[in-house]
This record gives structure tokens, C-alpha cells and sequence, in this order.
């Protein structure tokens, strides 16, 4: 198991400011989240903790090309949660950086962030995705948002997740939270199920500009996360549950599973740029079931 000392790997890509900023920013709010969740497993007397494995990248041109931090727990509550951070950087090989916002006409970039996943044990206890990244082409960016993912929706738990959200992104600019969230209604949708993947949230990306002013949304929306997320896990994972609530979780995954694998751009950009494969699938749950 790495020791805490060792969940910052040694970079081997030069970062401007702005993309080291970026970075050191996404790996303390792993640290922060990655401790909320061990006390919530400690509440129950369980000591499940963060198992992490560093990776490293070797870009196509044979340089090295980054590589990230891939944290899994799998506890009492949290059935499986990934939190996972990577640095890469390098060039975008063939023809997919023609489809990378600014890497048409040059395909060096640099990326930087974080993505988590959890999926619960009790089905009651709404499954989350999280993701915020800033990336640098010939144009820099960032991206990401948050969305509730519940086998078994409750109506309450989706206003309040919304809520903070909302407030979040109001604190900035009154116009992202309903562009966000529509983003994120379109994103978050399986086409050939012909039903949204969960309750939604909001999801963004290409916010270029004003670094500071964009910079300071992009942590706005982690700590709205780290602040709503842990509430509803308390609120859910007591709750009584059947074998017929948990076979619609299982169901519900598949669901999940098949969106991360066809649809999820995270998933296709990891691939594409040589990541490490089991950061990249941690997003799948541990159990799903098909009909």
C-alpha cells in the first residue's frame, strides 16, 4: 500500500504556473475527499482504507509523458470508490487530436485532474461520478462537474445535490448552473437505453479565458462535491434494503457500465493517450447484472 508521503509521484513533465497550480490543487482535494470517505467507513467500525498505485506514461514519441495516482477503496459502505489523479502530456497520436478542443494543427498538450467514481453497497445510497481537469492545447481549458447516479432515486437527495451545485456555480455566474446542467441532462444519456444514465447535475468543459476567475469555479465545484456528497452517504447507508433492491442496482450498473464504455469521453481520452488501463476502468462497478 503506498504510504501518504508517496501519493504525489515525481513529475517528470515541465508545468507552467497555471498547470502546476492546477495539479497541486487537484491532488489536495483527492487527499481531502480520500479522508472523508475513510470516516465515513470509520463511522461503521470498518477500516477500510485507500490502496494507491502510481503510473507512469511513455509518450508515442518515446519521451516520458506524465502519469497519475490510482486510488481504490473497497469498504463497508463504498462497495468500490476510485479517486484517481494523473498528470500527462506529450503529443496526440494519428488522428484524434483533430478532435481535442485547440490540437487540430498542433497536437502537443499537457492535462491535468481528477475523476472519481463510487459505487455503494447499499443500493439506497446514491452512486456519484465527479471530474475536474484542465488541459492546455494551443487553447487552454478546463472541464468536468458532477453527477448523482441512484439505483433508487429520492426526490430529496437530488434537490439537495442540485442545490449545492447550483449555488456553486451562482457564486460565479448566474448563466452556469442552467447551461451546466442541461450540458449534463445531453452528456449523461445512454441513446440506444433511451434514458439519462442518473438525476443529473451539471457537466462543462471548454471554459477558457480568465484562468483565475475559471480556476476559482473549477474549485468551487470540488468543494461543493466534498461538502454535499458525504451528507447524503450518511443519510442513505443505514437504510433498510431488500434483495429486490439490490438486484435493481445490479441492473441499474449495467446500465452504468455500458454508458463508461460507449459514450464517456473520459474513457476514450485515457485510452487514447496511453493511460493506465485499470485507472481508466475503475469506473466500472464491481457487480452488475443484465436481464
Amino acid at each position: 500500500m503506498m504510504t501518504a508521503m508517496m501519493k504525489t509521484r515525481p513529475l517528470d513533465l515541465l508545468l507552467d504556473a497555471e498547470q502546476d497550480a492546477a495539479r497541486i490543487w487537484f491532488e489536495s482535494l483527492r487527499d481531502r475527499i480520500c479522508a472523508a470517505f475513510e470516516a465515513i467507513e470509520r463511522e461503521t467500525g470498518f477500516d477500510a482504507a485507500f490502496d494507491y498505485v502510481a503510473w507512469d506514461r511513455q509518450d508515442p514519441s518515446g519521451i516520458p509523458g506524465g502519469g497519475g495516482v490510482r486510488g481504490v477503496m473497497k469498504g463497508r459502505v463504498f462497495e468500490k470508490v476510485g479517486v484517481n489523479v494523473s498528470t500527462v502530456g506529450g503529443t496526440f497520436e494519428g488522428e484524434f487530436g483533430k478532435t481535442i478542443h485547440g490540437a487540430g494543427d498542433d497536437p502537443r498538450f499537457v492535462a491535468t485532474g481528477i475523476s472519481l467514481v463510487a459505487h455503494m453497497a447499499n443500493p439506497h445510497v446514491p452512486a456519484v461520478h465527479m471530474n475536474t481537469r484542465f488541459l492546455t492545447t494551443t487553447k487552454r481549458w478546463f472541464g468536468g462537474g458532477a453527477d448523482l447516479n441512484p439505483p433508487l432515486p429520492v426526490a430529496g437527495d437530488t434537490a439537495d445535490f442540485h442545490a449545492v451545485l447550483q449555488a456553486a456555480c451562482d457564486a460565479h455566474d448566474p448563466a452556469h448552473y442552467p447551461r451546466f446542467k442541461a450540458w449534463a441532462d445531453e452528456y449523461f444519456y445512454i441513446p440506444h437505453r433511451q434514458v439519462h444514465r442518473g438525476v443529473g447535475g451539471i457537466f462543462y468543459d471548454h471554459l477558457e479565458g480568465a484562468f483565475d476567475a475559471n480556476f476559482a469555479f473549477t474549485r468551487a465545484v470540488g468543494e461543493a462535491f466534498l461538502d454535499v456528497y458525504p451528507r447524503i452517504v450518511r443519510r442513505r447507508m443505514h437504510d433498510a434494503f431488500t434483495p429486490e433492491h439490490l438486484a435493481e442496482q445490479r441492473r441499474w450498473r449495467g446500465r452504468y457500465a455500458e454508458f463508461n464504455l460507449v459514450y464517456d469521453r473520459g474513457t476514450l481520452f485515457g485510452l487514447k493517450t496511453g493511460g493506465n488501463i485499470d485507472a481508466i476502468l475503475m469506473s466500472l462497478p464491481p457487480v452488475a447484472e443484465w436481464d
